[in-house]
């Protein structure tokens, strides 16, 4: 097979695409439908009651995760691919992106939780006590990256015994 076989062209043919290569499937037009409907009903319930509030919360969060948030997480995804780079082993990172960014999220969802800052109202609508969030969420911190960092060492493990040639006698 030769290597170019099976790549399209790198001229233009002049021909426009088809209208369903461009759309894709009846049912992703479907489902796209149902998602910007969705997505406006909740938009408009969502500005019933204090638009203006509303508003500013969208702004405030997209300018608070674009002006510190990604430059911090960036910058400590670098730190971590120089530091597992210069052992050659670029790609552990991984390891340490996927329970770095589940532990991050469940922080983001239950800030209020974690950090203590709750007040009476949580008690009377939740029934029940906002102690021991911080202590949960160190808990499945840890056990996201070491169940990250026993998944490392197996596969480690697997690859090296894939590549030591056999013990004849």
């Amino acid at each position: 097979m030769s290597p170019g076989r099976g790549l399209r062209s790198a001229k233009p043919s002049g021909k426009r695409p088809a209208p369903r290569r461009l759309i894709g499937s009846p049912f992703r037009l479907l489902l796209l439908a149902c998602s910007f409907a969705l997505a406006g009903y909740a938009g408009v319930r969502l500005l019933t009651g204090d638009p203006l509030g509303v508003v500013l919360w969208f702004v405030g969060a997209a300018l608070l995760h674009d002006l510190v948030l990604l430059p911090l997480y960036t910058v400590a995804d670098r730190a971590v691919v120089r530091g597992l780079g210069a052992a050659g082993r670029r790609g552990w990172a991984l390891y340490v992106r996927v329970p770095a960014l589940f532990s991050g999220l469940l922080l983001l969802v239950w800030f209020p939780l974690i950090s203590g800052r709750v007040d009476r109202r949580y008690e009377s609508v939740a029934g029940q006590s906002a102690e021991g969030f911080l202590a949960r969420w160190l808990l499945i911190t840890a056990v996201l990256f070491g169940g990250s960092a026993l998944l490392l060492a197996s596969r480690s493990l697997r690859s090296a015994t894939k590549r030591r040639p056999p013990d004849v006698h």
